[in-house]
Parts: C-alpha cells; structure tokens; sequence
C-alpha cells in the first residue's frame, strides 16, 4: 500500500504544475482543470515521493509539481510496475499506459542540475473510473479484469 503524497495541475502544459488540496478525476479525461487531460493515454502522470526526496538530497530545489507530476505517491517503485497495471488512488482507479517519457527540451530542472528525473521515474495513467484524491489518500494495487 502507498500514500498520496501530493496532487498537483496547471492549466498551461510545458511549465511547472501547482500543489492544490485535492483534484477530481473524470473518466477517460483526467484531472479537471488540468492542461494534460484528454482522451489520450497520459491522462495523469505519477512520480514517487522517495525518488523526489532522493533527487532534493543531491541539492535540488525542487517543490511538489516542479517536475509536471500530477500525482505524487510514496511507498511505490512506480517505474518498476508493468503496463497494465491498475491503482485505486483515492476514489479513482487508474491504468498505467507508459513508463518514462522521451525529454526533447530539457526542462528548467535538467538545466540547473543536469538532470531530470521525471524521464525515467514517472509514469503515465488513464483514468479508468473518476473521482476525488488527495494527500493522505491511500493508494493500492488492483487486480486487473479477465
């Protein structure tokens, strides 16, 4: 079992996202409000809070959503779960879609120390079934269908 350690949007894609008290979900969209949903298979991205707090002790000023991150989670090794695999975090359920993502144009983080975690650390969900998360939520592995 894993912790929502945050939630975080921004309404203009490209820039760092804001940590907000709880975002809703809607199916097959995302986050409302935020510049990432749609019907496409990143919806939501994930990041781990340990892989964060690993990358702050290597000198990092970094805050909840400098990395794009919707949702940050702890207690999890994201990157090392299979495509497919299904999260009820909060009252949502999410499917992961994609591990890491390409990084065309290195971010303001990857500028300033080199390097930028969210390429190999997050991960990218679709919204299977909506609803609202928060810090504190629980975050748990689901079994899939069929």
């Amino acid at each position: 079992m894993g912790t929502v350690k945050a939630v975080c949007t921004s309404d203009v894609k490209g820039i760092q996202k804001t940590a907000t008290a709880s975002v809703n979900l809607k199916p097959d969209w995302g986050i409302e409000d935020d510049a990432h949903a749609g019907k496409w298979h990143r919806q939501v991205s994930l990041l781990g809070y340990e892989q964060i707090e690993a990358f702050k002790a290597l000198g990092a000023d970094v805050a909840d959503g400098s990395f794009g991150e919707n949702i940050i989670v702890e207690g999890f090794d994201l990157k090392s779960l299979p495509v497919g695999t299904r999260l009820r975090c909060g009252e949502a359920l999410l499917e992961l879609t994609q591990i890491g993502k390409q990084c065309h144009a290195h971010c303001a983080i990857y500028h300033k120390m080199g390097d930028c975690i969210m390429p190999r650390e997050g991960v990218f969900c679709r919204v299977l079934e909506g609803g609202r998360v928060a810090p504190g939520d629980a975050v748990d592995l689901v079994a899939s269908e069929g």
